[in-house]
Protein backbone atom coordinates (compact mmCIF):
# COMPACT_ATOMS: atom_id res chain seq x y z
CA UNK A 1 0.00 0.00 0.00
CA UNK A 2 2.32 2.91 -1.13
CA UNK A 3 -0.31 4.69 -3.13
CA UNK A 4 -2.71 7.30 -2.51
CA UNK A 5 -4.45 7.78 0.03
CA UNK A 6 -2.64 5.07 2.12
CA UNK A 7 0.13 7.57 1.62
CA UNK A 8 0.51 11.24 1.06
CA UNK A 9 -0.63 12.89 -2.32
CA UNK A 10 1.35 14.97 -4.26
CA UNK A 11 1.48 17.12 -7.69
CA UNK A 12 4.93 16.13 -9.27
CA UNK A 13 5.99 19.48 -7.78
CA UNK A 14 9.58 19.43 -6.02
CA UNK A 15 8.17 21.51 -3.07
CA UNK A 16 4.81 19.41 -2.87
CA UNK A 17 6.91 16.00 -2.81
CA UNK A 18 9.17 17.65 -0.15
CA UNK A 19 5.73 18.25 1.44
CA UNK A 20 4.39 14.81 1.34
CA UNK A 21 7.46 13.01 2.76
CA UNK A 22 7.43 15.24 5.84
CA UNK A 23 3.93 14.45 6.68
CA UNK A 24 4.18 10.48 5.55
CA UNK A 25 5.54 8.97 9.59
CA UNK A 26 2.48 11.17 10.81
CA UNK A 27 0.04 10.38 7.78
CA UNK A 28 -1.29 7.58 10.13
CA UNK A 29 -1.32 9.15 13.10
CA UNK A 30 -3.59 12.22 11.73
CA UNK A 31 -6.05 10.03 9.85
CA UNK A 32 -6.77 8.29 13.04
CA UNK A 33 -7.41 11.54 15.12
CA UNK A 34 -9.50 12.96 12.61
CA UNK A 35 -11.77 10.18 12.16
CA UNK A 36 -12.21 10.33 15.75
CA UNK A 37 -13.02 13.86 15.82
CA UNK A 38 -15.53 13.35 12.88
CA UNK A 39 -16.71 10.35 14.82
CA UNK A 40 -17.26 12.54 17.78
CA UNK A 41 -18.72 14.84 16.11
CA UNK A 42 -21.97 13.24 15.27
CA UNK A 43 -24.58 14.09 12.64
CA UNK A 44 -22.99 17.96 13.26
CA UNK A 45 -20.02 16.54 11.38
CA UNK A 46 -17.02 18.79 11.42
CA UNK A 47 -15.43 21.28 8.14
CA UNK A 48 -11.58 20.85 7.29
CA UNK A 49 -11.09 24.19 9.29
CA UNK A 50 -13.29 23.43 12.46
CA UNK A 51 -11.80 19.81 12.40
CA UNK A 52 -8.13 21.81 12.17
CA UNK A 53 -9.27 23.59 15.26
CA UNK A 54 -10.27 20.83 16.93
CA UNK A 55 -7.05 19.17 16.91
CA UNK A 56 -4.73 21.80 17.64
CA UNK A 57 -3.33 21.49 13.79
CA UNK A 58 -2.84 23.52 10.87
CA UNK A 59 -5.14 23.27 8.37
CA UNK A 60 -2.74 22.58 5.58
CA UNK A 61 -2.40 18.96 7.71
CA UNK A 62 -5.20 18.46 8.11
CA UNK A 63 -7.43 19.24 4.85
CA UNK A 64 -5.19 16.75 3.37
CA UNK A 65 -6.76 13.97 5.78
CA UNK A 66 -10.07 14.62 4.85
CA UNK A 67 -9.30 13.87 1.18
CA UNK A 68 -7.55 10.62 2.29
CA UNK A 69 -10.74 9.42 4.75
CA UNK A 70 -13.04 10.32 1.82
CA UNK A 71 -11.36 7.99 -0.68
CA UNK A 72 -11.13 5.35 1.87
CA UNK A 73 -14.64 5.49 2.61
CA UNK A 74 -14.13 6.24 5.82
CA UNK A 75 -15.79 9.92 5.98
CA UNK A 76 -18.77 11.09 3.31
CA UNK A 77 -20.19 14.64 2.61
CA UNK A 78 -23.01 15.30 4.84
CA UNK A 79 -24.67 17.58 2.18
CA UNK A 80 -24.45 20.23 4.77
CA UNK A 81 -22.15 23.59 4.17
CA UNK A 82 -20.86 26.05 6.71
CA UNK A 83 -18.44 28.91 6.22
CA UNK A 84 -14.46 28.34 6.37
CA UNK A 85 -12.38 30.96 7.51
CA UNK A 86 -12.51 32.73 3.99
CA UNK A 87 -16.17 33.00 4.24
CA UNK A 88 -17.00 30.41 1.27
CA UNK A 89 -19.08 27.49 1.62
CA UNK A 90 -17.13 24.30 3.45
CA UNK A 91 -18.36 21.14 3.07
CA UNK A 92 -19.36 18.93 7.05
CA UNK A 93 -17.71 15.84 6.84
CA UNK A 94 -19.40 13.02 9.05
CA UNK A 95 -18.68 9.46 9.40
CA UNK A 96 -19.90 7.29 6.74
CA UNK A 97 -23.39 5.56 7.59
CA UNK A 98 -22.03 2.00 7.14
CA UNK A 99 -19.10 2.20 10.04
CA UNK A 100 -21.78 4.02 12.46
CA UNK A 101 -23.70 0.63 12.00
CA UNK A 102 -20.24 -1.41 12.52
CA UNK A 103 -19.55 -2.41 8.82
CA UNK A 104 -16.43 -2.14 7.40
CA UNK A 105 -15.45 0.37 4.21
CA UNK A 106 -14.26 -3.04 2.45
CA UNK A 107 -17.74 -4.69 2.95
Amino acid sequence: MDKYPYTPGHRGIETSIAAAIDINPKLGRLQRVSEAAIRDAGTQGLTADELAAKLGQDRCSIQPRTSELKRLGIIIDSGLRRSNWTGKSAIVWIIAPMLNSGESPSQ
